[in-house]
């Protein structure tokens, strides 16, 4: 008890600056908003090689499995928030200093894109965004905001699985260069018991180079990015190829600022699927498929004060994104596909009616290819004291359909997903209460879900699971979530627990959602570097029917650090030291999560 009631009296307010939960430079105490920040110290000590697997240190940030970039199928990795997201596609937005990252045909993310030591921190805004950000932001935003300042790292490793990883910052005045290399064998996706001679490592490698130049407020960005795996047989894999160019700027005007981004992607994705004999000896092929995508975009945003009381931000988006899906199967060639287009205009206004009491309300417009959504937020936040400010809000979120799940069809294993053209939008209406401590903060959510678009379930055979991509009834989620972080001296603590009591209309639970999630981050920092991360899932269902359950798990991961000289380190990490199971899928066949690996490496920053 000695000991818990010196940390609390250690903790001092945080003062991080963020600007996603309100699109405007605010503290991150002054905002209603359930917020997490990943400052650089904490991505620097995470043993994860990834940044998908540094942010799973967010209590409720899940993939739509339990696999990370590194073995995964990239259409799998969507976002889902607080247990938002029955499917692939990407529940959250997520932001490249104010440029979607979403994939522009998919919604799913290519996490390698933004080289991991070109970052200054990462925000996660959880609960729906759509007020301010639209389309995609239904269940919540990632930002990913760049380091601005010169200098030069590098960080380098190799270990186990015969992975190898660089990442590289070099950053002057006006002009940056970032680069991000990783290479793998992986490991076999599939239980040992149900293995069969079909059945090879995943590896996979992707390679990310962008370049940035910066004059005064304004940047220009092009990059590029590649990415090859093996999908877990000899004849099942995938490349992508992914060209950006992205600009913005910010300008004072009329006592105010304008801030400014646009952006155009050309992307060309390729994909096989097999059919698998049910001893698992023997495959083959069923479809070649080819994603040519292209995109672009615009913003501007308007913010300034009006008196002493009013901050007020408006402005517009729009976006347009055409892709088909080129299939060919055995001597058929199937071609579908489409164009869909976005635009929207909002606005939003923070109102200090006392020191102690604000009040935001805000009103976005979005119209997708003649279909209309209203996406309004009212949010207060009173400052009791110092020490503790409470807040509520309720708003309404929503997301379009995208063109994958419109038009394209896939096959994992033996189970065919189908798409479905008339699908149509999925709305959430949701409530919080909050309460921030200077050390802990604890959110209620009420969040209810109509036309859910999810896969569901047509027929199951032997040989076949049939699913298609349908909007359901609705679902509700009910739940709560607790963040906390303590330093004393030389350690820092923090924790984060989800539970969340996600329901479909016919009384099932959500797939891929877990009832409860908990995580901890324990950092010393002195002579040397040690940090230990924990994660806990309770189990979940893997599919509409909650037929086939993934039990939970626990996973420890380490970091540890040693500096050689001022500038440089070397660098440890052990990912699931302790070699638990993860259940990742069951299509039936049960396929595993990341099973122990290490990595040693140098990392070298001035």
């Amino acid at each position: 008890m000695t000991l818990l009631l010196a940390i609390l009296l250690a903790q001092t307010a945080s003062e991080t600056i963020t600007v996603t939960a309100t699109r405007t430079p605010t503290r991150l105490g002054d905002t209603p908003a359930s917020l997490v920040v990943l400052s650089r110290e904490s991505l620097n000590t995470t043993a994860a090689a990834t940044t998908d697997d540094a942010l799973r240190e967010v209590a409720g940030f899940t993939l739509f499995r339990r696999t990370g970039s590194r073995v995964a199928n990239p259409t799998s990795q969507g976002v889902s928030l607080r247990g938002i997201g029955a499917s692939g596609a990407s529940r959250a937005l997520v932001l490249d200093d104010g440029v979607p990252l979403n994939d522009p045909f998919g919604g799913w993310i290519y996490w390698g894109r933004v080289p991991r030591v070109a970052l200054q921190r990462v925000e996660v805004l959880r609960g729906g965004g759509s007020d301010l950000y639209g389309n995609s932001a239904m269940g919540g935003v990632v930002q990913f905001i760049r380091r601005s300042e010169p200098g030069l790292t590098i960080d380098t490793s190799a270990g186990s699985a015969a992975t190898a990883t660089t990442s590289i910052f070099a950053g002057g005045p006006q002009f940056s260069f970032a680069a991000d290399l990783l290479t793998t064998d992986g490991y076999v996706l599939v239980d040992p018991t149900q293995r069969g001679a079909v059945d090879i490592e995943a590896d996979s490698r992707h390679a990310a180079f962008d370049g940035t130049l910066r004059r005064g407020l304004g940047f220009v960005r092009a990059s590029f990015y590649r990415e090859s795996r093996h999908n877990g047989t000899p004849l099942q894999e995938n490349d992508t190829r992914f060209w950006q160019l992205a600009s913005g700027g910010d300008v004072q005007v009329r006592n105010g600022l304008l801030s400014l981004r646009a952006f155009g992607s050309d992307q060309d994705y390729r994909q096989t699927f097999s059919a698998i004999a049910d001893d698992r000896d023997s495959e083959r092929l069923t479809v070649d498929q080819r994603v040519p995508s292209r995109a672009a975009g615009a913003s501007a945003q308007y913010t300034r004060a009006i008196g002493n009381r009013h901050a007020l931000i408006s402005g517009f988006e729009g976006r347009q994104v055409t892709g088909r899906s080129d299939e060919l199967r055995g001597a058929t060639h199937v071609t579908a596909g489409g164009r869909q287009r976005t635009a929207a205009m909002f606005v939003e206004d923070v109102f200090a009616a006392t020191t102690d009491l604000s009040v935001t309300a805000g009103l976005r417009v979005d119209d997708w290819d003649g279909e209309n959504e209203l996406s309004p937020r009212v949010a207060v936040l009173y400052r009791a004291s110092d020490d503790l400010s409470l807040s509520a809000s309720a708003y309404r979120s929503f997301r379009a359909p995208t063109l994958n799940e419109l038009y394209r069809g896939f096959r994992v294993g033996n189970v065919n997903t189908l798409p479905n053209a008339d699908l149509k939008a999925e709305t959430l209406t949701a409530f919080e209460l909050g309460a921030r401590l200077r050390f802990a903060r604890v959110t209620l959510f009420w969040m209810d879900t109509d036309d859910a678009i999810a896969n569901v379930t047509l027929s199951t055979t032997p040989d076949l699971i049939t699913r298609q991509r349908q909007n359901l009834g609705g679902s509700r989620s009910r739940g709560a979530e607790l963040d906390a972080e303590w330093r004393v001296q030389s350690f820092r603590f923090s924790a984060g627990w989800l539970f969340v009591d996600a329901i479909t209309s016919e009384d099932l639970r959500v797939p891929q959602v877990a009832r409860n999630q908990a995580t901890t981050q324990l950092l010393y920092t002195s002579h040397f570097t040690a940090g230990l991360q924990t994660r806990w899932s309770s189990k979940q269902f893997d599919d509409d029917r909650n037929t086939f359950a993934l039990r939970g798990y626990f996973v420890a991961d380490i970091f540890a650090s040693h500096q050689l000289r001022p500038n440089t380190e070397l660098t440890l990490a052990v990912e699931n030291i302790f070699d638990h199971r993860i259940e990742a899928s069951a299509t039936p066949v049960i396929t595993l999560g990341q099973p122990r690996a290490w990595r040693i490496g140098v990392r070298y920053a001035r």
